[in-house]
């Protein structure tokens, strides 16, 4: 089975991929001018948020006691659900935290010099960056209260030193582990290795299994959802254009599957100043030309057939005279003439009552029962009935014209015993479901090749082509079928059966 895919759903993707497409050839562009890093996710609002946390934690060290430290990350993590570690950037010696083992990168990253000296603890700090209040981090979880900032007699120390980079993010593999440095001035004055007076800076680092850390580093949910909203926006913004010509699209093709079927009186709208007007504008002249042409042939059909009938009325006149006064060596001659005209005038009544059928006035449809319906049908087609089996209830009505649904089924039945009548029954069934009566005439012969299904109906079609006497008519049976069908607001259709037999069903309105 082909699934199909909508035309709007196919214009959204398309569409998706010529933006990804776009990405790609400018990520592409600018990688090879501006190799990516990392450290840029730093440089941002991700950054800010990672500052302003290590400037609480490095302010509550300074506030309290050595022998605390370790307490305080603690916390830090459990509010976090990320680690903390508190190392000496002159020598790498891991001041507070459990205790671990960096890898080369990142100590190596720990221990480089800056390039700016470090800034003294006295005198004023600079402002923080725009956007960013050093004293309100992001909140910790529910349960955790963040400290003050400061206290006791040391002053808070809310910003790295000034002069070369003070954030860094790394990647470590085997496990997978993102590391975050952010350099602080020292959390303690002990001696250091510039002038007197001047501490050693220290650093927190940050490790996480992922680069968001839930939300501490970086937050994926505004680009999700600024995604998903860019996607929603694009959505209704080509919803009216791409609605618009999809329903015109259906309607154009249910109005050339009714001109397929034959209705030709079908027509559409062509107010649209596009292509698909255009198209509009073509199916109705079509469907007018084939209405033209159509008509015009099956009224040529009926004059025809009209104008045979009486030629072929007076030969019959004058055969029967013949008969009487021809001596007995002419009646062979005789019978096998009067076997002509019959088929002729066989073939002139199938003629008339196709075109009649075809360009008759309008049907006026009432209740038809069925059951008297088909039996009389059956009666009139296989005399005593004995080679047709009728399963139609007696309560069954449709909505058709007597006449024409009546020549309808004797067609049927004089078809199956034509060419089926010796390998079994034909049976007559009706049932009713969905407000329709599905009534089918089967058989058991050998039915018809499968690619002949949607032509049996065409007016002269046969499945044999050599059209001889024996092999049946001339092909316009089932044509008069579904002419008086359609004409009753029905449908027709025929399948083959398993193992054998062709089976033709009339679709009607249930009374």
């Amino acid at each position: 089975m082909k699934i199909r895919f909508p035309l709007y759903a196919k214009i959204l993707a398309w569409g998706a991929i010529n933006l990804l497409a776009l990405v790609a050839a400018g990520w592409w562009f600018s990688g090879g001018q501006f190799p990516p890093s990392l450290d840029s996710l730093m440089a941002g609002r991700a950054g800010d948020r990672i500052q302003a946390t290590v400037n609480v934690i490095s302010d509550e060290i300074r506030a309290n006691p050595e022998d605390q430290w370790d307490g305080i990350l603690k916390r830090f993590e459990a509010a976090y659900h990320v680690n903390f570690y508190l190392f000496d950037n002159h020598n790498g010696t891991q001041l507070a935290g459990d205790t671990v083992t960096l890898p080369a990168a990142v100590h190596a990253r720990l221990v480089e010099r800056p390039q700016s000296p470090t800034v003294p603890l006295e005198g004023p700090h600079p402002p923080p960056p725009p956007g960013v209040d050093d004293m309100n981090p992001p909140p910790p979880p529910a349960g955790m209260e963040p400290p003050p900032p400061g206290g006791g007699a040391n002053p808070p120390l809310n910003l790295p030193p000034p002069g070369g980079r003070t954030r860094f993010l790394i990647h470590t593999s085997n496990p997978s582990r993102y590391w975050v440095i952010v350099r602080i001035p020292s959390v303690r004055p002990g001696p250091g290795p510039g002038p007197a007076g001047r501490p050693a800076p220290a650093s927190i680092i940050t490790v996480a299994d992922t680069v968001s850390a839930g939300g501490l580093f970086f937050n994926p949910m505004p680009l999700v959802l600024m995604c998903i909203g860019a996607v929603v926006f694009s959505a209704l913004l080509w919803l009216p254009l791409v609605s618009g010509i999809t329903r015109t699209i259906k309607r154009l093709t249910g109005a050339t599957e009714q001109i397929a079927e034959g209705r030709f009186e079908v027509r559409v709208s062509d107010a649209r100043r596009d292509e698909l007007g255009a198209l509009g504008v073509a199916i109705n002249q079509m469907a007018a030309r084939l209405e033209g042409f159509v008509g015009g042939q099956k009224r040529f059909l009926g004059d025809i057939a009209h104008e045979l009938c009486s030629p072929l009325a007076r030969a019959q006149m004058a055969l029967s005279i013949l008969e009487q006064n021809g001596g007995p060596d002419d009646q062979t001659a005789i019978t096998d003439v009067r076997e002509e005209i019959e088929l002729m005038s066989n073939l002139v009544n199938e003629l008339l009552s196709f075109s009649k059928a075809a360009i008759g006035a309008k049907i006026k449809l009432q209740a038809v029962p069925l059951r008297p319906l088909v039996e009389k049908a059956s009666a009139r087609e296989s005399g005593n009935g004995a080679q047709v089996k009728i399963a139609v209830p007696e309560t069954l009505q449709a909505m058709a014209e007597p006449e024409l649904l009546l020549r309808s089924v004797a067609n049927l039945v004089r078809n199956a015993l034509h060419y089926a009548g010796e390998a079994g029954p034909v049976v007559i069934s009706a049932a009713q479901a969905d407000g329709k009566i599905a009534l089918s005439v089967a058989d058991s012969g050998p039915g018809v090749p499968p690619e002949a299904l949607a032509q049996v109906f065409d007016p002269f079609y046969r499945v044999d082509p050599s059209r001889a006497r024996e092999t049946g008519g001339v092909g316009l049976g089932l044509a008069i079928v579904k002419t008086c069908v359609e004409s009753c607001g029905g449908t027709v259709t025929a399948r083959n059966r398993e193992p054998s037999g062709l089976e033709v069903t009339i679709t009607l309105n249930a009374a």
